[in-house]
C-alpha cells in the first residue's frame, strides 16, 4: 500500500490543487476505503463556487470504493471485510442522539455542518482535521466506526453504483416525502441527474403520468427523460408549461410536484403550486432560496397543499436505490454520461454545472486515473 495519498483539494472558490496526505493508521474500530468512483452532482457545483469554509477541503460525497483495510472491531460491528465493494453515505452520525435512534441520522448534530463547526461529513469536513481523508476526491477515504456503509450488490459496477446518492434522494423525496405510488400523476421540474433519478423511481412506483420540464439547453437531458419513462417532456422556453400541463391532464393538474431545479429562483415552486390538482396536492421543495418574497399563501392554503422538504436520504432509501440499480430495469448508463481523472476535477465540476464539456448529466470522478 502506498505511503502517500493523492487528493484534489478545494483551496478557494472554484480552485483545487492536487496534494499529498500521509496514509493513515487504521485502528481496530475503523477502516480505509480505496476509492473507485466519486460521483459529482449539483451540490458539488455549489460548494465549489461558494465554499462554506475557507479551509482546504477534499470534496466528494457520493463515494464508492473497496475496503482496503479493516480493523477487527470494524468488521465485527459492521459486517464489512477487506475486498468488499461498498457505498459510503456522506453522513457520519454520533449513534446516540434522538435522531440516530430514530434512524434519521441525516439530522444528527454530529454531521450537521451548518450548525456544528466540528461536524464530520464526507465532502464537507476540512482536510486539516486528522486523518485528513474526509472526501471522495482522493485515492483513499478514512472510515471511522460511525460511518454509514452499504454493500454494493454483486454485478453492479462501481460507476453505476455511483448513482446511488441521487437515486436514494429519488426514493426519499418522491416515495417517502411525496407519497408517489400507483396511478400518481407527477410533475418533475429539472432534468438533471436528480430529476432523472426521480423519473426512474416514480415510474417504478407505478406513476401513471410523469411530466418532466426543462429549458432550451436541456434537449439531450429531456430525451433521456423520455427513455427513462417520462410520458411527456416540456421545454419551458418554447411553450407555456402550465397551459401544457393542464392540456395533458384535462385541466385536473398533478398529484405531486417535485422541484429538482438549480438556480431557477421561485418559478418552479410557483409553477408547482399552480399545476397541482384542485385540492390536496403535494409539493416537494429543495429550498435553495434564503427567502421567498410574495409567497402565494392564500392559494397554497385554499388548495390544501402539503409542502415537504427535500433534504437528504435515509438508510432505507439507500438500500432501495441499490436494489433498483441492481435490477437493471432502466438504462441508467444514460445518466452516467462522463468520467474524469483526478487531475481533471475542475473541468469535471464545471461540466456538471454546464460550463465545461457539453451534455454532462452525472460525472464519475476516477481518483486513480
Amino acid at each position: 500500500m502506498a505511503e502517500k495519498v493523492l487528493a484534489a483539494v478545494r483551496v478557494g472558490p472554484s480552485k483545487t490543487e492536487i496534494r499529498e496526505y500521509p496514509m493513515p493508521d487504521v485502528p481496530e474500530d475503523a477502516a480505509l476505503m480505496k476509492m473507485e468512483v466519486a460521483g459529482i452532482c449539483g451540490t458539488d457545483v455549489r460548494l465549489y463556487a461558494n465554499p462554506p469554509t475557507d479551509k482546504p477541503t477534499i470534496m466528494g460525497h457520493e463515494n464508492i470504493g473497496v475496503i482496503a483495510k479493516a480493523g477487527r472491531e470494524f468488521t465485527r460491528r459492521k459486517g464489512f471485510k477487506e475486498g468488499d465493494l461498498v457505498f459510503v453515505e456522506h453522513y457520519v452520525m454520533c449513534g446516540k442522539c434522538e435522531w440516530c435512534h430514530l434512524g434519521q441520522y441525516r439530522h444528527c448534530e454530529n454531521t450537521n455542518w451548518r450548525t456544528n463547526p466540528d461536524a464530520i461529513r464526507y465532502g464537507y469536513t476540512p482536510a486539516d482535521r486528522p486523518p485528513h481523508l474526509w472526501g471522495g476526491f482522493a485515492q483513499y477515504v478514512y472510515l471511522p466506526w460511525n460511518a454509514v456503509v452499504h454493500h454494493v450488490p454483486k454485478g453492479v459496477s462501481p460507476e453505476l453504483a455511483g448513482l446511488v446518492t441521487p437515486m436514494a434522494n429519488g426514493v426519499e423525496w418522491s416515495l417517502f416525502d411525496g407519497r408517489v405510488g400507483y396511478d400518481s400523476k407527477v410533475l418533475i421540474q429539472g432534468p438533471g441527474q436528480q430529476g432523472l433519478s426521480q423519473t426512474v423511481i416514480c415510474k417504478q412506483a407505478g406513476a401513471s403520468l410523469i411530466i418532466v420540464t426543462g429549458t432550451a439547453k436541456d434537449g439531450a437531458r429531456l430525451k433521456v427523460a423520455k427513455e427513462l419513462g417520462a410520458d411527456y417532456v416540456i421545454d419551458v422556453s418554447k411553450e407555456d408549461p402550465l397551459s401544457r400541463i393542464m392540456e395533458i391532464t384535462d385541466g385536473k393538474g398533478v398529484d405531486v410536484a417535485l422541484d429538482c431545479t438549480a438556480g431557477a429562483g421561485t418559478t418552479p415552486i410557483l409553477l408547482g403550486i399552480d399545476a397541482l390538482k384542485r385540492k390536496g396536492g403535494i409539493i416537494v421543495a429543495q429550498g435553495e432560496m434564503a427567502s421567498f418574497p410574495n409567497f402565494p399563501l392564500e392559494k397554497f392554503t385554499v388548495k390544501f397543499i402539503t409542502m415537504t422538504s427535500a433534504r437528504g436520504h435515509s438508510y432505507r432509501a439507500c438500500e432501495l436505490a441499490l436494489a433498483q440499480i441492481a435490477s437493471r430495469r432502466f438504462p441508467l448508463e444514460k445518466i452516467t454520461t462522463h468520467r474524469f481523472g483526478l487531475k481533471d476535477v475542475d473541468l469535471a465540476i464545471r461540466s456538471v454545472g454546464g460550463k465545461g464539456v457539453p451534455d454532462v448529466i452525472h460525472a464519475s470522478l476516477m481518483p486513480w486515473e
